[in-house]
């Protein structure tokens, strides 16, 4: 953990590092809501005086959130990504649901956690955007979204009480990505998302860069597709055209008797394992009147059984493989699952911070302990393969984020006292320090 940590230790000062390590620390350890004074408790500093040095390491020490992301992203793609493989990042807003007079950036906003497709739920809280890295983990035995740049996308009230123009979340979308091509300069980069994504701008942006990010999202079904233009006759007057003629709507192509489907098996279908669909792939030109003329490569995906209905995707590399174009977007769905984890063991939304800097570093850095802890386990997870905990009547093949996060906390309360380093199955008698056991005790009591 510490050979882990040691890259992030030059972007604080040294007293702001020492403390910083004990939030981190503490934050792994404590059950239920991710305070400042709930990581103090269970480091077994609730009768620190100077409690207020670790409030301030969130709301006024000097440290950069966007370097301390950069670093992590360099451990990620270090221990999972192989040189040479694409950086496949997931793009996806969450809604953080705070209340509270004194926290400025909050908004209403849709709920996507209570909303379905019947009901619309509007919650107020803090809406960010996060950016994630997709990656198989190898003793997981499936993708993960690893949470590593997060930025606050305030609300429409709030820009225009500072006289400021509001950001859609497509230009935050579009900045985050962006910061990451100035990073990876050189490196191939696939951003995923879904359809509150699919913007002519932002796609038109990604493809003009000197080394173009490739986007994957979802197309409408009756979104305007062209041909290609003609090549300019010499001596052609009056500016370039953008499009050729006009295709049919990719619902009427989708009804057409001669339209080629091919069978693809998709190895991992939202987690639930290999699933056969049918797909048919061709190249176009999405135009819109005033905007922008995008060349992208649609896809078209139908269930044989009719589980669901015929959907498309788009792909602004008109060069790639329709069958990886789909397997990229499938990904996407583990930012949800990283989101539900989140909620469910590391507190998210459970924070209580209300000044401006402190909101603004406290949750990307709750998002960012997800992927550490997973840094954390890799080694231990890989040597101990199989040693997570099971039930009789519950089968589980490999381990998940909560059998990850058990193993770090146990890690962490060895080095704490050398009486938990894992005993042998013969009853033993230890003797355990008065403190420590009514720590233990407490983190077990209050335990959410």
């Amino acid at each position: 953990m510490i050979r882990l940590l040691v890259p992030f230790a030059p972007l604080f000062s040294k007293r702001v590092w020492q403390n910083a390590q004990v939030l981190l620390m503490g934050a792994i350890l404590t059950p239920g809501r991710r305070t400042v004074s709930s990581a103090l408790r269970a480091m077994g500093l609730d009768q620190q005086k100077r409690f207020h040095r670790y409030h301030r390491v969130l709301s006024h020490a000097s440290w950069s959130s966007v370097k301390a992301s950069r670093v992590l992203l360099g451990l990620l793609v270090e221990m999972f990504v192989p040189e040479g493989d694409p950086l496949v990042v997931g793009i996806d807003e969450t809604l953080e649901r705070r209340y509270g007079k004194k926290i400025a950036a909050r908004g209403v906003y849709r709920d996507p956690v209570r909303s379905t497709h019947e009901n619309f739920v509007k919650s107020s809280g803090l809406r960010w955007v996060c950016v994630m890295l997709l990656v198989e983990i190898p003793w997981a035995s499936r993708v993960w979204a690893l949470p590593f740049l997060s930025v606050l996308a305030p609300s429409e009230r709030y820009a225009a009480k500072r006289g400021k123009r509001h950001k859609k979340i497509t230009e935050w979308a579009w900045q985050l990505l962006l910061v990451l091509r100035r990073w990876y300069p050189e490196r191939e980069i696939v951003a995923v998302a879904d359809r509150a994504y699919a913007s002519l701008k932002l796609l038109d942006r990604c493809r003009k860069l000197r080394n173009p990010i490739t986007f994957i999202t979802r197309l409408r079904l009756d979104a305007a597709l062209y041909e290609p233009a003609p090549p300019r006759r010499p001596g052609q007057r009056g500016r370039p055209r953008l499009k050729g003629e006009r295709l049919p709507n990719l619902s009427e192509v989708a009804q057409d008797p001669n339209t080629v489907w091919k069978p693809t098996t998709i190895a991992n279908w939202y987690g639930s394992g290999e699933r056969m669909v049918e797909i048919a792939s061709e190249t176009a030109v999405w135009y819109s009147t005033g905007l922008f003329a995008v060349p992208l490569r649609w896809v078209l995906v139908r269930d044989p059984e009719g589980e669901f209905k015929t959907q498309a995707l788009l792909c602004t590399d008109l060069r790639a493989d329709p069958q990886k174009i789909l397997s990229w977007f499938v990904m996407r769905w583990q930012l949800e699952v990283t989101f539900q984890e989140m909620r469910r063991h590391l507190g998210f939304e459970t924070q209580r911070q209300w000044s401006d800097l402190a909101i603004r570093r406290t949750t990307p850095a709750l998002l960012g302990l997800f992927s550490l802890v997973t840094l954390f386990a890799h080694r231990r997870m890989v040597q101990a393969a199989g040693t997570f905990r099971q039930a009789a009547w519950y089968h589980k093949r490999d381990p998940t984020f909560s059998d990850a996060l058990a193993l770090v906390r146990k890690e962490l309360w060895a080095q704490e006292e050398q009486t938990f380093c894992g005993s042998c199955s013969a009853t033993d008698t230890i003797k355990v320090p008065r403190a420590y056991v009514e720590r233990l005790t407490d983190a077990v009591c209050y335990a959410a």
